[in-house]
């Protein structure tokens, strides 16, 4: 049985017009008809441009969200439309570790009460400070600073702690929205290994979300790629055989650490349209330079089996349009 299955998940959030009467003009599709699944002890990688909706869909899955439609089934349970009490069970099982290492630690409370506020919100019995100064040495971090405040440490060591606090409960997924992004790129290394240890240790299985398609690589069992709320590609050798031009360009701006390496760099002609009035039929067409007629007609389907992809016309073999 998967660990999270999400079917058709839908979240629009309604774009209001005026101060005081507000008027409703429109939806925003952040979210539309998203359908994924995560196995248990597996990293599943969520790359797109920003604003295509990974991290809304995140907090759907964390409950953070409410979904305006669709299905969440996490360890064979309907969480869909629990109540706050229903769901308080489930979030002990459900963690997230956060972009901002600093902006999602309260700079006036010290590392130990931070980390130990799980522990301390889902009432679980024993000694919490040893407890707190065990995640701490399990994370790299020294535990006779229990009492220090997040300025004294530096960005990787606050990812460090977001890790300590989310791993305290020992739930089954975390959800990484972009972990590693605001941290030098030898500090990424660490946390990325740190994350890849913990997880052999406690079985856990992520939702790693990124823009660094390399990091996304390094550490991910499949990757899905998003565009504007849907999923365009979804693979375990996506950056060997791309099948949707979206994903083609993507990879071909990707840095090669490789001065001998040549690579045909695709430009998207426009820009990203507005999720408020997103087109018709496949919504990657104003921008893909495989489109035709059809593309505006008719929105495909995501097909495959361990390669799935959502285009009429897909990139051949070898990556050429």
């Amino acid at each position: 049985m998967p660990l999270v299955e999400m079917t058709d998940l839908v979240k629009h959030f309604p774009v209001n017009e005026g101060t005081l009467l507000k008027r409703t003009v429109g939806q925003v599709h952040a979210v539309d008809g998203v359908s994924l699944t995560l196995r248990q002890g597996e990293t599943l990688g969520l790359v797109g441009e920003t604003g295509c909706g990974k991290s809304t869909l995140a907090r759907c899955l964390a409950g953070l969200h409410p979904v305006t439609s669709g299905r969440i089934v996490f360890a064979g349970r309907d969480i869909t439309n629990l109540s706050r009490k229903a769901m308080r069970p489930v979030r002990r099982e459900v963690q997230m570790i956060f972009q901002d290492p600093y902006g999602s630690l309260n700079p006036r409370r010290r590392v130990g009460s931070i980390i130990a506020d799980p522990l301390v919100i889902h009432k679980i019995p024993g000694d919490r400070r040893k407890a707190v100064q065990d995640l701490m040495e399990r994370v790299g971090l020294n535990p006779e600073h229990y009492n220090r405040f997040p300025a004294e440490f530096s960005g990787g060591q606050r990812q460090r702690i977001g890790v300590a606090r989310a791993l305290a409960l020992r739930p089954k997924l975390i959800i990484c929205d972009e972990p590693v992004s605001a941290l030098d790129v030898s500090i990424q290394a660490q946390i990325l290994n740190l994350l890849k240890d913990l997880q052999d240790e406690f079985g856990l299985t992520y939702l790693f979300i990124a823009h660094d398609l390399q990091v996304v690589r390094h550490v991910s069992d499949r990757i899905a790629v998003m565009y504007l709320g849907k999923i365009a590609e979804l693979a375990p050798d996506l950056y060997e055989h791309p099948l949707h031009p979206y994903t083609n360009a993507l990879l071909s701006a990707t840095a090669v650490a490789d001065p001998d390496a040549r690579r045909r760099r695709i430009i998207l002609r426009g820009d990203v349209p507005s999720p408020i009035a997103p087109p018709s039929g496949c919504r990657f067409h104003p921008r893909c330079p495989k489109a035709r007629e059809l593309c505006a007609q008719q929105e495909p389907r995501l097909e495959g089996n361990s390669h799935q992809f959502s285009c009429h016309f897909p990139v051949r073999p070898g990556g050429s349009l």
